[in-house]
């Protein structure tokens, strides 16, 4: 484990690096000094594309609600999984990622290693209390060479990050509002999970918590 700092308008922030596995990485408070343009963001982002419950390919729906930003944006119906230019929603192309959102992600996958990494999806998910995110590897892209790059914003949520295999061994991680995490290389393909979130409050997001996912899906 290190510690980096980095000097921001509001002063120094201090950045624990913390090794997930192999080829993975936590970047503790990494996200701290671009906290309230992200959530401005959010908000702007929201307003194009609204939060929906989607339905999974077996008829169920998810309890997180998630939208989209980005060239792609990640749904889910009957039909699937995919990565699709418009919203089903709205029938519109999703809003632009914010450039807050795609300097974030770079920069954090090059500094867990991952140099060139150009996001064209953003999924936003809006966990609120007792919603869950099930075990699952991210599978859906072209290009599995590229990272995965996630952002936690508001209420605490434990993560559960394991193998390539369903059945390898798991660890829980507490990842708090700042907090990013980069998986790529080695563990790309690693199953994780986030489990039921427990009844908290943030100051900037009451009582539920924003988790932005960066991924390169073509």
């Amino acid at each position: 484990m290190s510690n980096d700092l980095f000097e921001t308008d509001e002063g120094i922030e201090r950045v624990w690096q913390e090794v997930l596995a192999e080829d993975a990485l936590i970047l503790r408070g990494y996200a701290l000094a671009e906290q309230h343009v992200l959530l401005r963001a959010v908000d702007d982002v929201i307003r194009e594309a609204p939060f929906r419950h989607l339905v999974t390919p077996g008829g169920f729906t998810m309890s997180v609600a998630m939208t989209n930003c980005g060239p792609l944006g990640w749904v889910s119906d009957r039909r699937g999984y995919r990565y699709d230019a418009i919203d089903p929603t709205t029938g519109k192309p999703w809003p632009a990622m914010p450039p807050v959102f795609l300097n974030l992600a770079k920069e954090a996958a090059a500094l867990a290693g991952f140099d060139d990494f150009v996001p064209d999806a953003c999924l936003i998910n809006r966990y609120e209390v007792g919603t869950r995110l099930s075990l699952h590897q991210d599978r859906d892209e072209a290009d599995t060479n590229q990272p995965i790059v996630s952002v936690s914003l508001g209420i605490p949520a434990i993560f559960q990050f394991g193998g390539n295999q369903r059945t390898d061994p798991k660890i829980r991680v507490p990842l708090t509002h700042g907090d990013v995490v980069v998986w790529g290389g080695r563990s790309r393909l690693a199953y994780h999970a986030v489990l039921p979130l427990k009844a908290n409050s943030h100051p900037l997001t009451g009582s539920v918590r924003i988790n932005l996912t960066f991924r390169k899906a073509r």
